[in-house]
């Protein structure tokens, strides 16, 4: 069938037969195992808390990026305050509880932990209403847990402004969702046949496709694909963050997105595209681990030296990487304390040979940690 026939992938006569081929995909599909072993090599040469403190770390990022893809911008203290109760990580204090923070973080914690469990209606239903807990997004309402209706019309992506609106996808419509559904569950619950990579990539795709909800199915889609890669890795610890990586290249996403959406079924270039991104999200991931491994050295080099409360929680905010350069009215307002109590923690650290300042001077002052 010629794209041309339909206007939308989901229109094809043989929808949703997927086809792909797989001797395309075979060099995304190496680079991409190649770059996860290389990862979980590096992990298997460190501690138990180390590994949960790279997968604190990838997990609070994916919660964060997911959500910032679609506009909404998370305090990271409160999502990495929530996964680590939930992951039983010790991070010393404990941020603010935020309803918003706590349903994203449920889904993704949901998604990963339990990723052998089933897909059902009811477990997407369950992860739509933790997203909406106030039956809102913004100042719309919301079908909270339950597919959407088509009452105000086709559901349509769309950007630009009121009037000159560009419409970049319509759903399936409203009256096809359960039968859309059960046909995705069941084969997103079956021996499907593909490779658990590939199978990760169609099902972030066809979930997108359906759109089934009012709202939140880019964070769904995205989780179903974090199950899916759970399954893939054989792991529920998850040590890199696809979501982030997708918003790293968000143009492109789009883009490759909005083509497969009107092209045909054949979606070898969104599974080349899907897997390419995989293989940079784990490669990524190194630089995560890094900070976990330096942050472990400097600990090891600096356990013997007394220091208070303050220093440690700011210390530890600065190696898990600061915006911005460390300066007195930052440290004051990190550790809330007064600029002369920041300044007294400043200048032991000094004399220690933890901090150093950087070049500058004045109202300029800044500090630098010392590496060992």
């Amino acid at each position: 069938m010629k794209s041309g026939e339909h206007r939308y992938i989901w229109e094809a006569r043989d929808w949703p037969n997927w086809r792909y081929d797989l001797a395309i995909l075979a060099g995304p599909l190496a680079e991409a195992s190649k770059s996860q072993g290389l990862l979980l090599g590096r992990l298997a040469d460190v501690g138990v808390a180390l590994r949960d403190q790279a997968s604190l770390l990838a997990l609070t990022e994916d919660v964060v990026k997911t959500s910032e893809i679609e506009g909404e911008i998370l305090n990271v203290a409160s999502v990495r305050s929530s996964i680590a109760r939930r992951l039983g990580v010790d991070i010393g204090a404990v941020a603010p509880v935020d309803r918003h923070v706590e349903g994203v973080v449920d889904m993704v914690i949901d998604a990963t932990s339990r990723a052998a469990s089933p897909l059902s209606v009811e477990r997407l239903h369950g992860w739509h209403a933790a997203l909406f807990p106030t039956g809102f997004s913004g100042m719309s309402r919301v079908a909270v847990g339950q597919w959407r209706s088509d009452a105000d019309g086709p559901m349509q992506v769309v950007s630009g402004p009121v009037g000159r609106r560009k419409v970049h996808f319509e759903a399936p419509p409203a009256e096809t969702l359960p039968d859309q559904m059960d046909q995705f569950l069941a084969w997103a619950n079956g021996d499907s046949g593909e490779p658990a990579l590939v199978k990760a990539g169609l099902a972030h795709l066809w979930f997108v496709t359906v759109h089934p909800f009012d709202d939140g199915n880019g964070r769904i889609a995205r989780a179903i694909g974090d199950l899916f890669l759970t399954r893939a890795d054989g792991s529920a610890q998850r040590f890199y963050s696809l979501s982030a990586q997708i918003q790293r290249e968000r143009k492109d996403y789009y883009q490759v997105l909005e083509r497969t959406q009107k092209g045909t079924l054949d979606v070898t270039r969104w599974l080349a595209w899907f897997l390419g991104a995989l293989a940079r999200a784990v490669n990524s991931a190194h630089g995560t681990l890094d900070v976990v491994l330096n942050k472990a050295r400097f600990w090891q080099h600096w356990a013997g030296t007394p220091l208070n409360e303050r220093q440690v929680k700011v210390l530890n905010r600065a190696l898990d990487g600061l915006e911005g350069k460390l300066t007195s009215s930052k440290w004051a307002s990190l550790a809330r304390c007064s600029p002369d109590t920041a300044l007294r923690d400043i200048t032991q650290l000094l004399d220690l040979g933890v901090l150093t300042r950087t070049p500058g001077g004045g109202r300029s002052t800044s500090y630098e940690l010392v590496r060992r």
